[in-house]
């Protein structure tokens, strides 16, 4: 009865673990793509890219998020010439190879964001 009882509290506990965990990281994802989108907004990547209507109509990313990978989105805005050759895309004009530059935790943010758009 003791042994059960100890793994039943052992399961709880490794459960409860496992919510906690999981919503931390949600809301990490959550702060993440908000930042991503302020830097969206402060890099004028809407110039050229339309969300939800708003925007430049050359590269609409609606529903980026569930078409690329993180790494395929990371791809396009640290390496965009060599995407636009993996990928065989001729779009004009290409996208600026300037990204690159920008600190990484805004490049991760960005691409959270990104992402983010299912």
């Amino acid at each position: 009865m003791r042994i059960r009882f100890a793994i039943a509290r052992s399961l709880c506990v490794a459960g409860l673990f496992a919510c906690a965990t999981l919503g931390i990281s949600s809301l990490a994802s959550a702060q993440d793509a908000k930042k991503g989108e302020e830097v969206y907004t402060a890099q004028k990547c809407s110039t050229c890219h339309s969300i939800a209507g708003k925007g430049g109509k050359t590269s609409p990313l609606d529903g980026i998020g569930a078409k690329m990978s993180t790494a395929e989105i990371k791809e396009w805005i640290v390496d965009p010439a060599g995407a636009m050759k993996k990928h065989g895309s001729t779009k004009k004009p290409p996208m600026p190879n300037r990204y690159a530059k920008l600190p990484a935790g805004d490049i991760d943010s960005l691409v959270a964001y990104m992402a983010s758009l299912k």
